[in-house]
């Protein structure tokens, strides 16, 4: 208890959080869709602030180009799945938490039997069909939904389906049509920008946990390049 005390100290010596938003961190149970470069940082600081348990559902396998922004990866896995690269960082970050690696595509068949088991999921995914598929199955669920996109110098972050606040088809109707559909593989990204974007989410899922304030229904526009900061109500 000492041991763990003196981990997390420096953010239990905040009023707004003390031993029992540890405490209610410790009992926390998240999901994180995406081991990718808004996953890596999601990841980070849930195990570093002492999420219980942290499960993560990723189906790719590690390739070097990952390597400039998605960084709780290391070379020596890459041709392996990212869920096992991210469970050797956890296990070797915090080892006292709970980590589940799930290594599938999620899809209508199996993301009840996924997602039911956790408080939060946090959706770090890169293609809207999997977008969709999450916010749609968080609605069935009831269950708060940590979202966040990036694209070149640009990102997204929202909280959707939280305490009565609207979800992701009450911004986004439907997915683009696909030959409008821009991604990092044919436009890139720098590495950084899934860094900030990815712990703007971490910090908002552990808000959450806490029970600090959300600004319901507020979408957070990240430009980099011109470093500007924008939120849009819906």
């Amino acid at each position: 208890m000492d041991q763990e005390f003196s981990r997390y100290s420096r953010q239990i010596f905040m009023e707004e959080v003390s031993v029992e938003g540890q405490r209610k961190l410790k009992n926390s149970k998240v999901l994180v869709v995406g081991a990718g470069g808004l996953g890596s940082p999601v990841i980070q600081y849930l195990s570093a602030a002492g999420v219980g348990k942290l499960a993560v559902v990723d189906f790719d396998i590690l390739e070097i180009h990952n390597l400039n922004r998605q960084v709780i990866h290391q070379e020596k896995f890459i041709g392996k799945p990212k869920v096992e690269s991210a469970e050797s960082f956890v296990k070797q970050f915090n080892s006292s938490i709970e980590f589940i690696p799930i290594n599938s595509m999620l899809s209508e068949d199996n993301i009840i039997s996924i997602l039911a088991d956790f408080d939060i999921v946090v959706d770090g995914s890169d293609n809207f069909e999997t977008r969709y598929l999450v916010n749609d199955y968080c609605i069935k669920l009831d269950k708060p939904l940590v979202y966040g996109s990036i694209f070149s110098f640009e990102g997204q972050v929202a909280v959707f389906n939280y305490q009565g606040s609207k979800q992701m088809r009450d911004l986004f109707p439907t997915p683009p049509n696909a030959e409008d559909i821009q991604n990092c593989d044919q436009f890139g990204v720098l590495g950084a920008l899934p860094g900030i974007i990815g712990s703007m989410m971490a910090m908002l899922t552990l808000k959450i946990i806490i029970g600090l304030p959300i600004q319901p229904n507020q979408l957070t526009l990240v430009d980099c390049y011109n470093w500007s900061f924008r939120q849009i109500k819906y």
